[in-house]
């Protein structure tokens, strides 16, 4: 049997990666003073018919009737169970807030290169603040993610661009406001449909194709002047390029948007995110103002790109050397002290080792082939000695003789002494 189309099933030797995607997300949201927090997996389909997601998001969802004869969708992504929740605490919370969140998501939609149907995704965001210094904060969390995945500016790029400088182009054109959204998806598909199929939808809105791309090509710099300096202060300007064919699919965006690629275009984006100024008023029925922006990353591309990347593979091998599975196999020559042997076991993960040992009894040879096969750094030999025991470093083929009583302090110095030769 195989999973649904779109599904996968992770076996614990794929898991790593991920594991030391989630360790990275986490690292970093906390390193820039984020707080955790999580919303439920099923929610009122309705939620995400008022916050206006666009016409797409409402065309993917997972979407169902409960027993209780509840319209209810599982969450195809996280900004409106964010917004929602804040409408209940923002009053009384300090500002600005600053939350992340890492959990599964749901969409059906057309499975491809990098794209499934149910996914994991890091969501940061940071609501009540309307500063773009707030937008810049997001995205240097961004790309301090990346660079500690290993990722550089020669590998990856930020394009950044603005809703408002859209906005700002209609007026100018004279373009009624309701053509806007209608605009903008012609925008969004600039990349990929064919430029005669562009021009006719364009002049079919009485948008001129000239006027359109000759904004594109030369995007208003002092729109970005603040958001920009900001971005260099934090050492950030090499990822960032200006470009307002990045739109964004969701309808809720008010202002600055961006969206983060490999430089070889192999995948769809790697991350995307902006600012959604209105949703909260939206949501409250115009009870609350609260300004917000966010970012979303997701872990399929994400995943790929490390694992096909040389350098941000070594990374992650580097990182992994150091998070084994296994670290001390516990070999029990001695059949008759597995007692003994299963208290220093507990000794020594109360201790922080992650111990694994024989459940049943085995040959000594078989219990030291299932340490190599574990990955072990150490296999520690209990046998007739005891109360001595022996530990075997196993990548050097080193032996050592300890006393049990005093192994996890002995352990301990021996570790650090591999450390430092």
């Amino acid at each position: 049997m195989h999973p649904l189309p779109g599904f996968r099933d992770i076996y614990p030797e794929d898991f790593a990666i991920r594991r030391y995607i989630f360790h990275t997300w986490r690292t970093s949201a906390r390193l820039f003073a984020f707080r955790e927090y999580e919303a439920p997996t099923l929610e009122p389909a309705s939620l995400y018919e008022k916050k206006n997601s666009g016409s797409e998001i409402l065309e993917q969802l997972y979407r169902f009737t409960d027993r209780g004869g509840r319209e209810v969708a599982l969450r195809p992504e996280l900004t409106p169970s964010l917004t929602r929740m804040l409408i209940s605490h923002a009053p009384s919370a300090r500002k600005p807030i600053r939350w992340f969140n890492i959990g599964n998501f749901f969409r059906y939609e057309r499975q491809q290169k990098g794209r499934l149907r149910e996914f994991s995704q890091f969501n940061a965001d940071i609501a009540g603040e309307s500063s773009p210094t707030a937008d810049a904060e997001l995205i240097a969390l961004a790309i301090h993610i990346l660079r500690s995945l290993g990722f550089t500016p020669s590998d990856i790029v930020v394009r950044l661009s603005s809703r408002s400088a859209w906005l700002d182009f209609t007026n100018a054109q004279n373009i009624p406001q309701n053509l806007l959204p209608e605009l903008l998806s012609i925008v969004d598909k600039i990349e990929r449909d064919p430029p005669e199929v562009i021009q006719h939808r364009l002049i079919q809105l009485g948008i001129s194709p000239e006027a359109l791309y000759q904004f594109i090509n030369s995007p208003p710099e002092d729109a970005f002047s603040t958001l920009l300096s900001e971005l260099t202060a934090y050492g950030c300007s090499d990822f960032i390029q200006l470009d307002l064919r990045i739109v964004r699919g969701l309808a809720y965006y008010t202002g600055t948007v961006f969206e983060i690629f490999d430089r070889q275009r192999s995948y769809r984006a790697i991350a995307g995110g902006g600012r959604y100024d209105t949703l909260a008023h939206t949501l409250s029925d115009g009870s609350l103002h609260l300004p917000a922006v966010g970012l979303g990353m997701g872990d399929v591309v994400l995943s790929n790109l490390i694992l096909q990347t040389p350098h941000t593979l070594q990374k992650f091998h580097d990182w992994l050397s150091n998070d084994l599975d296994v670290e001390i196999y516990l070999i029990l020559a001695e059949p008759s002290l597995r007692p003994q042997a299963i208290s220093l076991v507990s000794q020594l993960r109360s201790s922080g080792y992650r111990v694994e040992f024989p459940l049943t009894t085995t040959k000594v040879a078989k219990q030291f082939a299932s340490a190599e096969a574990a990955g072990a750094r150490f296999a520690l030999l209990v046998g007739s000695e005891w109360p001595r025991v022996k530990l075997k470093i196993l990548a050097q083929r080193k032996e050592i003789e300890l006393d049990s009583q005093s192994l996890p302090q002995s352990l301990n110095q021996i570790i650090q002494n591999l450390k430092t030769t």
